[in-house]
């Protein structure tokens, strides 16, 4: 397996995988205009924007996650958000999630912000197990705008 940057190639396969992502969230049915915005922005090249990462092998994707940096008032240097991590259900527990985590944490790196950090969903039981593992758990709660 291979961690590496998302290439214009894989559309098909990031698709399929970023609705099962949004799948496993309740988000059904998205509309092919959603995928082609999302991934024209994950190629458009924008530093300002999101990256994408995913993992291959035998030239399947296996799993995907974006990610994006941004500016931070305690952190000169900023701080990166992790905001989609997912596997295909057939690579789960292979190591994939943690391959990709651990590229996000490389990219932060190599772009001067070590910190990194993401959200999940209290009942994503197996992904908080790996996140226990790959991170330090925050004594925060999110709130979010009613709508």
């Amino acid at each position: 397996m291979i961690v590496r940057p998302l290439d214009a190639g894989d559309k098909d396969q990031w698709q399929a995988l970023y609705d099962g992502y949004h799948r496993f969230y309740d988000r059904p049915d998205l509309p092919q205009d959603f995928f082609d915005g999302v991934f024209d922005r994950l190629m458009g090249g924008d530093p300002q924007d999101f990256h994408a990462l995913v993992a291959e092998a035998d030239g399947r994707l296996l799993g995907l996650t974006h990610y994006v940096f941004h500016p931070h008032m305690w952190f000169p240097e900023g701080v990166c958000y992790l905001q989609d991590l997912f596997a295909s259900a057939d690579a789960r527990g292979k190591g994939v999630g943690r391959a990709l985590i651990e590229g996000v944490y490389a990219a932060a790196d190599a772009a001067g912000g070590p910190r990194v950090y993401w959200l999940t969903q209290e009942f994503n039981y197996a992904g908080r197990m790996l996140y226990d593992r790959v991170g330090v758990r925050t004594p925060f709660i999110r709130y979010n705008r009613p709508l």
